[in-house]
C-alpha cells in the first residue's frame, strides 16, 4: 500500500510535469509568431528601402554577329548559297578588382521591430588585358561595355561615376539604348546585369582598359561582393560592432574594437570558382560576405531558453520530491503546479519585454520577478523562511547559469553539459545516505504537515 502510495505521487508528479510541458510548448509557439512578425518587419523595410545587396562587376563585354555560308544543292542539282547570322556576346573577366567600401548603418522602425539597414559609400577598381577576339570569322562587332550588377537597383543613391582609362563615362540602365553606332547589334544583357558603361571606341581592340567607379548604395542588413578577377582584393570598415561575416571566404585579416570593424579579403581565382560559374550560368556563385546582425537575437535567445524550461521544471520539481522525502514534508499537487506555471511564464515575460529593451536586462527583470514570487511563495508552502530562501538562492544559481549558456554560442554544449553533470553529481553526493525505502514509508505514513515558520498559524490567506 505503502508503495502504491508513493508511486501514485509519482505518477502525479510526471502528469504535472506533462501540463507546464505543454504549456512551455504554448510559450515557444508565442515566440516563433513574434519572429515571424519580425521577419515580416524586416521585409516590409526591404520592399520599401533596398533588400540585401550583391555586387558583380565590372566584366566586358562584346556583342557580335557572326555571319556564316551554306551551300544548298536542291533536287535538280542547282547549287545556291544560304548565308546564317547568329548574334552572341563574348566577356573578359577583369585581371585585377578592388573594392573599397564604409558601410554607415542605420536604424528603421516597422512598429516594436528595429531592422538594421545600410549605406555604402563604395569605390571600385578594376584592371583588363583585352586579348584578342577568340570569334573567327566574318565577324561584326558591336559596342562593347563593361557590365555591372547590383542586386536592388532601388538602393543606388545618386548617379555612379565611372571612369574608363582615365576619362570620364557615362553609367546607363541595362534597358536603355543607346544612338551610337553598334552595327545594329543588339547590346545583350550579360548575367542580369542592370547597369552599363558603353565603349564606343574599344570594339574588338586588345588593350589594356583600367576601370574605375564610385557608387552609393543603400541595403538592408547583408551586403555580398564577388570576386571575379583573378586577383581580388576588398576591404570593408563600419562603425558596426557586431559583424557576421559569412561566404566562401573569410577576411584574411580584421580588427574588432568599439569603434567597429575593419577587415580585407585577398582571393586569387586559383581559390574561387566564380569565373567558371558565371560563365556556366550556375545559380549560386562564391561571394564574399558580411551582414550588420545584432549578435543578441532576443527572439533566438529567448527560443534557445525556453528549450532549457524543462531543466528549470525536472530540476525544480526533482527537488520538491527530495525535500518531501528527506524532510517528510507533504507538498500539494496544486502547489507543483503553480510552481511551475510560474516558472513557464517566465520565458513569456522574457520574450515580451526583450521586445523593448536589452535581453539582458529583460533577463534580469523576469528572472527577478518570477525568483521573487517563487521564494516569497516557498517560504509558506514549506513552512521555513530558511527553506525558502534555499530554493530561491538555487534558482538565481540556476538562471545566472542558463543566461551565461544562452549568450555563450562557442561553448554553449560544453557549458550545458557540465552544469547538467554538475547537478546530477550534487544531488547524488547530497543524497549518498540516504534510506529511500525508509523515505518513502514514512512519506507514506506522514499526513501533517510541520508547523508555519515562527510556529504561528492562521487563518487569514494574506496574513504572513
Amino acid at each position: 500500500m505503502k508503495r502504491a502510495l508513493l508511486f501514485l505521487k509519482l505518477l502525479v508528479i510526471g502528469a504535472l510535469t506533462l501540463v507546464i510541458l505543454i504549456a512551455l510548448w504554448k510559450v515557444s509557439d508565442v515566440v516563433s509568431d513574434r519572429q515571424t512578425y519580425r521577419d515580416q518587419a524586416v521585409t516590409s523595410i526591404a520592399s520599401s528601402f533596398a533588400s540585401q545587396q550583391k555586387i558583380l562587376g565590372p566584366v566586358l563585354v562584346q556583342p557580335y554577329r557572326l555571319t556564316t555560308t551554306q551551300e544548298l544543292k536542291d533536287d535538280n542539282g542547282h547549287i545556291s548559297t544560304a548565308h546564317n547570322s547568329t548574334e552572341g556576346t563574348y566577356t573578359v573577366f577583369p585581371h585585377t578588382l578592388s573594392v573599397t567600401g564604409n558601410l554607415k548603418p542605420s536604424t528603421r522602425r516597422h512598429g516594436l521591430y528595429k531592422v538594421t539597414v545600410y549605406e555604402l559609400d563604395a569605390h571600385l577598381t578594376g584592371h583588363f588585358d583585352v586579348p584578342p577576339s577568340p570569334i573567327k570569322g566574318d565577324v561584326q562587332y558591336g559596342i562593347p561595355y563593361l557590365a555591372f550588377t547590383v542586386k536592388d537597383a532601388r538602393g543606388i543613391v545618386g548617379t555612379p561615376s565611372v571612369q574608363v582609362n582615365g576619362a570620364p563615362s557615362t553609367i546607363v540602365g541595362a534597358t536603355q539604348t543607346t544612338t551610337e553606332h553598334d552595327n545594329g547589334i543588339s547590346p545583350a544583357v550579360a548575367w542580369g546585369s542592370n547597369l552599363r558603361a558603353l565603349l564606343p571606341n574599344a570594339a574588338n581592340k586588345p588593350g589594356p582598359i583600367d576601370v574605375s567607379l564610385d557608387l552609393a548604395l543603400n541595403g538592408t542588413g547583408q551586403l555580398d561582393l564577388i570576386p571575379l578577377a583573378d586577383s581580388n582584393h576588398f576591404e570593408l570598415k563600419s562603425p558596426w560592432t557586431e559583424p557576421l561575416f559569412s561566404g566562401q571566404f573569410l577576411p584574411h585579416d580584421h580588427t574588432l574594437d568599439p569603434n567597429g570593424f575593419n577587415a580585407t579579403w585577398d582571393v586569387s581565382s586559383l581559390a574561387s570558382a566564380t569565373q567558371h560559374q558565371l560563365t556556366t550560368g550556375a545559380e549560386n556563385v562564391d561571394v564574399v560576405s558580411v551582414s550588420l546582425v545584432n549578435g543578441l537575437d532576443p527572439y533566438a535567445l529567448a527560443s534557445r531558453a525556453v528549450k532549457y524550461g524543462i531543466l528549470f521544471v525536472l530540476l525544480t520539481f526533482a527537488g520538491f520530491f527530495l525535500f518531501e522525502l528527506v524532510k517528510l514534508m507533504l507538498i500539494h499537487p496544486v502547489q507543483y503546479l503553480l510552481v511551475g506555471f510560474c516558472l513557464a511564464v517566465f520565458f513569456l515575460l522574457l520574450v515580451s519585454f526583450s521586445e523593448h529593451m536589452p535581453f539582458g536586462l529583460a533577463y534580469l527583470i523576469a528572472s527577478v520577478a518570477c525568483i521573487g514570487l517563487l521564494t516569497y511563495y516557498l517560504v509558506f508552502v514549506l513552512r521555513s523562511r530558511a527553506y525558502g530562501l534555499s530554493f530561491g538562492a538555487i534558482l538565481s544559481t540556476l538562471y545566472a547559469a542558463i543566461y551565461g549558456l544562452l549568450i555563450s554560442e562557442d561553448n554553449a554544449l560544453l557549458l550545458g553539459s557540465l552544469l547538467l553533470f554538475g547537478l546530477i553529481a550534487l544531488v547524488m553526493i547530497l543524497t549518498r545516505r540516504v534510506n529511500w525505502y525508509d523515505k518513502a514509508a514514512n512519506l507514506a505514513q506522514s499526513s501533517e504537515p510541520p508547523p508555519p515558520p515562527n510556529g504561528r498559524t492562521s487563518s487569514s490567506f494574506f496574513t504572513p
